[in-house]
């Protein structure tokens, strides 16, 4: 299997010419970048996108649709079940599926599914703006991986671990973003993901040798959006103290890795 990071928290995994897509964004205004990421490796034959939760930096529509196969899954969580205000980081992604006629399915915690060559699970995840978000681990060609979306640091790390893991591979959320927003006041002054430090442990718990640092460096806006210091190299130091290897790696680079010796 073979796997790319492609921007802010877009991952692509490939495995004999299948693809699936987990975050996958294409549009950078969200972020208020003109930064351009990479589109998904084969338009229209991805056989599966996973979403960690519908917030417009981390579910772009028209960009899963050009990735996606005809009739190809979208697995998403479930809607927040508010109004107004609730609702106003999620709307527009789900206009946009509905507009786009992208059918999506909801996939709650501990359930799974099978795509391909691929075995999917949901697991639980604590966004840090109160909007429904799960985590995803994919288990393909022996190597299972991790995606964290934008997670806060949480108490569900062992039972993932236990029920889906170890994983060989975690992608993990390191900025540790301060975020003050007009609909969310009083504003918290603590972080909306994880910290550098923070992404490392999780990685860790979950059993990854591999840890890729994802959902940094393209947005920081004071003093709305307040991306935490030196993020990528806190998140090396510390994962390498945890014995884990950090990989940094370049938008749109694909890269090979061996499963763990022991499952």
């Amino acid at each position: 299997m073979r796997l790319r990071r492609m921007g802010w928290a877009g991952v692509e995994l490939e495995h004999e010419g299948q693809t699936l897509v987990i975050d996958l964004i294409e549009d950078a205004s969200p972020l208020f970048s003109k930064e351009k990421f990479p589109a998904a490796s084969r338009p229209g034959e991805a056989i599966a996108a996973l979403v960690t939760h519908l917030h417009t930096d981390h579910a772009d529509p028209v960009a899963i649709r050009k990735a996606l196969a005809e009739g190809a899954p979208v697995y998403r969580p479930e809607p927040f079940p508010g109004s107004g205000d609730d609702l106003k980081w999620t709307c527009e992604a789900e206009d946009l599926f509905r507009e786009h006629e992208i059918a999506t399915e909801v996939v709650r915690p501990w359930e799974e599914r099978t795509v391909g060559p691929f075995r999917v699970a949901a697991g639980p995840s604590i966004d840090g703006l109160g909007d429904p978000q799960i985590c995803w681990i994919v288990e393909c060609d022996g190597v299972r991986v991790f995606h964290g979306g934008d997670t806060m640091f949480h108490g569900f790390w062992w039972a993932i671990a236990r029920r889906f893991g170890p994983v060989d591979i975690a992608f993990v959320p390191i900025n540790g973003a301060i975020v003050e927003l007009p609909h969310l006041q009083p504003p918290s002054p603590f972080a909306a993901a994880m910290l550098p430090e923070e992404a490392a442990v999780a990685a860790n718990i979950l059993g990854a040798h591999t840890a890729v640092p994802i959902h940094y460096g393209t947005l920081h806006k004071p003093p709305i959006y307040i991306e935490t210091p030196r993020a990528v190299e806190r998140f090396e130091e510390r994962a390498t103290e945890l014995g884990m290897v950090p990989l940094v790696t370049t938008p749109g680079e694909w890269f090979t890795l061996r499963p763990a010796p022991v499952h």
